[in-house]
């Protein structure tokens, strides 16, 4: 299942974006004691006891602010609000209860979603400062002092109790996620893979509004297929508000997806710049895919012209398989799995280490690391660590003399020796001492 998404909310500079930075352990939002820094929606992973999820900080709630960004903020905090599985609703434990407070507190009652209440700026922690809170009618007040780190691992507990119990499952299905931009076709490819009308389609753009899971089997094997709505660009998603919250979902679809397809308009000339993006977060993901072209049956194109293109727009994931589909009359459609299944399984491979070794040696004979300031690395030895995606660990005498053009050198004579079409592969550089 996907990642939960826990939004953080609450009125301006009650400690919002330092919780959440606190709870990702590193500096992503930022910090300021002006109200109204944090204006759009910021996320990011966290991880606590095992569960992972979604972070979601967002901009103060004021809705007596005569500021002009006011009406943007609370409209991208109540999309984080609506589409949160727990919501984290933060109050000012030193200036006690404001009429902003019960405002907010008044809006998530009427979400229905599990809130976890917290007090922070109780420095010296003053549980009894906690009391009155529970005025609001939101539970148990849980006290913090953020800044000191007092109290987080409860407040975290508390988050993750409500994270919805996964089932075991006899069979674990192969999950394949349908991403890609706002009326490319995505939900005709799901109902042309299923066979059936499972999936609402329109010409109309959004119609998706949220990722749709559709287990089926294929080839004697279990997959789940996930539309997903359409990702816009940023200024879309800011003034089309009803899509904006897919945009989360869609990101998480793809963590949990065991392999993408990444549906672009065979229509188009070339790709769009979301499309570019799209394709840029499943590669940063680590995630197989494969680049479906709908549409190519509506005029006829020079198909090599367009995989040129491609090339071009995705040179930083040259390894993409491609398919040229019609959702609309089905023509091609019945090879997307395949595709699934040979991407998949590539990013499923595990390469011994004395083979991959030679073809280490080998690439070193061709061409030694770069000197720096008279100085080579010495590379040790290669081995592989995990799969989906291929992770190969390189020990070095000396990690900052091996660039990033000689890593990926390395990563492409690999490429040229084993089949890794359709999956990103990663290439970590570690020091070892050097005994000779």
């Amino acid at each position: 299942m996907a990642k939960p998404i826990v939004a953080v909310v609450g009125r301006p500079n009650v400690g919002k974006s330092t919780f959440f930075n606190k709870i990702c352990g590193k500096r992503i939002s930022i910090v300021d004691d002006t109200p109204g820094v944090t204006r759009d929606r910021i996320y990011a992973d966290a991880e606590w006891c095992g569960h992972e999820f979604l972070l979601v900080d967002t901009g103060g709630l004021d809705p007596r602010s005569e500021d002009v960004f006011q009406n943007d903020i609370k409209k991208q905090a109540e999309i984080a609000m609506r589409e949160s599985d727990v919501i984290v609703f933060i109050v000012d434990g030193q200036s006690g209860i404001t009429l902003n407070d019960e405002d907010v507190a008044s809006v998530l009652k009427r979400t229905k979603k599990p809130v976890v209440l917290v007090v922070n700026k109780l420095d010296k922690f003053e549980v009894e400062n906690t009391y009155e809170f529970y005025s609001l009618g939101l539970g148990e007040p849980m006290p913090l002092s953020v800044l000191q780190s007092k109290g987080l691992g409860d407040i975290l507990d508390a988050i993750v109790a409500h994270f919805p119990k996964v089932a075991g499952e006899s069979v674990k299905a192969t999950k394949v996620a349908i991403v890609g931009r706002p009326n490319v076709g995505k939900s005709s490819l799901v109902n042309r893979l299923i066979g059936t009308e499972r999936v609402v389609v329109s010409g109309i753009e959004g119609t998706t509004r949220d990722s749709i899971f559709v287990p089926f089997r294929y080839n004697k094997k279990d997959y789940a297929l996930v539309d997903t709505a359409g990702l816009r660009r940023k200024r879309g998603v800011e003034q089309q508000s009803i899509e904006g919250y897919s945009v989360l979902r869609t990101m998480s679809a793809i963590d949990d997806a065991d392999v993408v397809l990444i549906v672009v308009d065979g229509s188009s000339e070339r790709l769009s710049e979301q499309d570019v993006r799209v394709a840029g977060y499943v590669h940063e993901a680590g995630k197989p895919s494969v680049i479906v072209v709908n549409k190519w049956d509506i005029k006829s194109k020079d198909k090599n012209a367009f995989e040129a293109m491609l090339k071009e727009d995705l040179s930083f994931m040259k390894y993409f398989q491609t398919i040229y589909v019609s959702a609309l009359t089905g023509a091609s459609t019945g090879q997307i799995m395949e595709k699934v299944e040979y991407v998949y399984e590539n990013a499923c491979k595990r390469i011994t280490t004395g083979l991959l070794n030679d073809m280490l040696h080998d690439a070193i004979l061709n061409f030694e690391p770069p000197a720096h300031a008279g100085r080579r690395a010495k590379i040790k030895f290669v081995t592989q660590v995990s799969t989906n995606p291929p992770t190969f660990v390189l020990f070095v005498s000396d990690p900052k003399l091996i660039n990033f053009s000689y890593s990926r050198y390395i990563e492409n004579k690999f490429r040229e020796r084993v089949d890794f079409s359709g999956t990103p592969i990663r290439l970590i550089i570690r020091g070892k001492e050097d005994k000779e």
